[in-house]
């Protein structure tokens, strides 16, 4: 295969110096190995684990300077107040996934986000009982979603309904899911899907199911995991009641990371609903009057339960000026253009090796994508991605049974890491 011409990087670099790329490190054993041409390794793996922006570290310097020189007192005072701290996050966090501010908060994990929405919207009552969600689902929601389901007294096995694509297909179709919530119509308490699904990369057509659900009366949630910082999306504008997303992926706050969370604003508002409350969800201007009754703010915030780590906080805030910097339509244009000519790669080396030893499961309408590629094997796939990442420098992630996942990302993958991809499938599958 021919290697791109220089050219392509050159005129469409994305945003790389911002972010530090590893380097490839052959094996002793092997020191003339492909990847040895290179010296960064080609990362493809930004769908679990973004890289480290080049601000990061000093960020967190920055407070651990005010934590030696300040003390407690830099709880209440200096030039950022630690109480104040989330409150920065809550704009450029809002404009990322098409909220007004009000309606975001940057809070916890991603897991203990969805029990703290779902101990808000789900409340089953008579026959309104049901879950819909995705059968082909990252395990955490799954686990989330049936102990909330237990902890009503009611059966998983009765009350989730968990949708599969139809017999030899991978990816489910909008108009399955719209004929299920409407064929359980009453019976369904909440909708709540993965927005961009982690296996196959698929983007759900969030405002059509969320109109659906509307239809019958349910609540409308949506897992954005694989979705923020990936596809541009207008979750107040979509009418959307509730949404969770991780920063450690496309945001690369680095692992662990805090998540956020989306509460429409007509919920947010009413200050009566049920919440798991903690004190730092009452109103920021009575907090620290330790009052005995819970008085929540008609914000987002109102389902803060702890104080905000800073030192995880300080990545999150670096991550969002990027983003904010580079603007989601920006970022999406090139998402486009990398992955869709990964896919062509992809595409060229499927026809020069044996037949079907490799499958793009992802699919090809860009309305339906973002910018991960879930490629099936025939051969071991972790096999295959050790040698890739050992011998080759690609680094890409294995999931069972036959799916690796490449993720060109738009913020620092170029148009040679995509190239170095193919041609080193090209040559391992041959």
């Amino acid at each position: 295969m021919r290697p791109p011409d220089p050219a392509l990087d050159a005129a469409d670099p994305g945003w790389r110096d911002r972010f530090l790329i590893p380097p490839f490190v052959p094996p002793l054993d092997y020191p003339d190995a492909p990847g040895s041409a290179y010296p960064e390794v080609a990362y493809m793996a930004g769908n679990s684990l973004g890289l480290k922006p080049r601000g990061t570290r000093e960020a967190l310097l920055v407070e651990f300077e005010r934590w030696a020189a300040w003390g407690v007192e830099g709880q209440l005072t200096g030039p950022r107040p630690w109480k104040d701290y989330h409150e920065a996050l809550t704009e450029p966090a809002a404009r990322l996934v098409g909220a007004l501010p009000h309606e975001v908060v940057v809070m916890n994990s991603l897991t203990v986000n969805i029990h703290l929405m779902f101990a808000t919207f789900y409340r089953p009552s008579g026959a309104r009982t049901k879950v819909i969600m995705e059968d082909i689902v990252f395990p955490s929601d799954g686990y989330a979603i049936a102990s909330q389901v237990r902890w009503h007294g009611l059966n998983p096995d009765e009350h989730v309904i968990r949708m599969r694509p139809r017999e030899g297909e991978d990816i489910l179709r909008t108009e399955d899911v719209i004929a299920k919530i409407r064929e359980l119509g009453d019976e369904v308490a909440v909708v709540f899907f993965s927005a961009v699904n982690y296996l196959t990369g698929e983007w759900m057509d969030m405002p059509a199911i969320t109109a659906a659900g509307h239809e019958i009366g349910a609540y409308v949630g949506w897992d954005l995991a694989h979705a923020a910082g990936n596809v541009p999306m207008t979750l107040h504008d979509w009418d959307v009641d509730f949404a969770a997303w991780c920063s450690y992926k496309y945001l690369n706050s680095g692992p662990g990371s805090l998540a956020g969370c989306f509460i429409h604003e007509r919920h947010a508002r009413d200050t009566s609903l049920p919440r798991l409350a903690g004190w730092w969800g009452t109103r920021s201007d009575l907090r620290f009057r330790m009052e005995r009754e819970f008085d929540p703010p008609p914000t987002a915030d109102a389902w803060q339960v702890s104080n905000p780590p800073i030192f995880a906080m300080a990545p999150v805030q670096v991550s969002l000026e990027v983003f904010d910097d580079v603007g989601m339509d920006s970022l999406r244009a090139r998402s486009l253009r990398l992955t869709g000519y990964l896919r062509e790669l992809l595409a060229e080396v499927a026809g020069s090796v044996p037949p079907g030893a490799l499958e793009i499961v992802t699919p090809a309408d860009s309305a339906r994508h973002g910018c991960q590629l879930s490629v099936r094997f025939t051969r071991d796939i972790h096999e295959i991605a050790a040698i890739l990442r050992d011998l080759d420098g690609v680094i890409a992630d294995t999931r069972n049974p036959d799916i690796i996942r490449f993720a060109p990302v738009p913020l620092y993958s170029t148009y040679l890491d995509c190239w170095r991809v193919a041609d080193a499938l090209r040559r391992r599958l041959s």
